[in-house]
């Protein structure tokens, strides 16, 4: 009998291509692309199991997925399965792990960087979301200071009643602006998301930030459980999942994989008004 072994995947995909992370009926998806590549390689029918599901046109600086082989994946193994891999999809580790560690299942964090660009640039469109609006970034960091702890986030939810239960534990919600407050960051950190949360989340703070919606209305949303009167979703190409957190593997995240979080300006907002540095 031959021993099953377990690997972690660690990667990087740019979403823009693909109709999310999950293996679906007459879409293109990163886990169809991945498990084609990976079977042909390793000749033998393979399924990813991934740390989590992205959306249509979401970003991954950071994800993880395992999968279970007969096969020893060597290290040297490692460039001819990238090079066999399409230009948008990079891995950057293959690590080896007890055949009980679940690469969804086990996470106990998650973090998601949103990006947005206030000024028209052909260069960031597909990786940056356009709002060609003024955006407060202090009102959108007072939204974003009530999100801090555990909170029924059922408004904020496309099927909340999909779920066993809409509480999420948020431990950061933080936004940055570049010095000329013309690109903004918001980076979220919890212990798992709803489906749709963030971008409903980014769509209300966006309202907030161009004052359309008040910091009242939205507290009341949230307290109450009160959904918005329109459930629309910010834009899919300004997300990114970028840090996944298990109790059994810690790398950190690498900001190399993400132009965007390579920028030295980026600036934290604080309830206090002033701007101070965001490392």
């Amino acid at each position: 009998m031959r021993i099953i072994l377990r690997y972690f995947f660690h990667i990087g995909y740019k979403g823009t291509n693909y109709q999310g992370w999950q293996r679906q009926l007459n879409a293109h998806s990163v886990q169809e692309c991945i498990e084609k590549i990976l079977s042909q390689f390793l000749k033998e029918d393979v399924h990813c199991i991934g740390c989590g599901r992205t959306d249509s046109g979401v970003h991954a600086s950071q994800y993880y997925f395992h999968i279970n082989t007969k096969k020893i994946i060597e290290s040297k193994l490692f460039f001819p399965i990238n090079r066999m891999l399409p230009r948008d999809i990079a891995v950057y580790e293959i690590l080896e792990m007890q055949e009980n560690n679940h690469a969804q299942y086990h996470a106990t964090a998650r973090t998601y960087n949103y990006f947005i660009h206030t000024k028209k640039n052909p260069f960031l469109n597909e990786i940056s979301a356009l709002y060609s609006v003024f955006l407060d970034g202090t009102k959108m960091q007072e939204a974003a200071n009530l999100l801090i702890g555990k909170k029924d986030f059922r408004a904020y939810c496309k099927t909340p009643d999909r779920h066993n239960h809409t509480f999420c534990e948020v431990s950061k919600a933080q936004f940055y602006s570049n010095s000329k407050k013309d690109m903004f960051r918001f980076e979220i950190t919890a212990n798992r998301f709803l489906k749709g949360m963030i971008r409903i989340l980014m769509q209300q703070f966006i309202e907030i930030g161009s004052r359309n919606l008040s910091l009242a209305t939205f507290q009341h949303q949230l307290e109450e459980k009160s959904s918005p009167k329109t459930m629309k979703l910010a834009y899919p190409q300004g997300l990114y999942l970028s840090n996944i957190i298990y109790p059994f593997l810690k790398l950190k995240p690498n900001s190399d994989y993400c132009p965007l979080l390579q920028l030295e300006e980026w600036k934290a907002f604080h309830q206090d008004n002033d701007i101070h540095s965001a490392f």
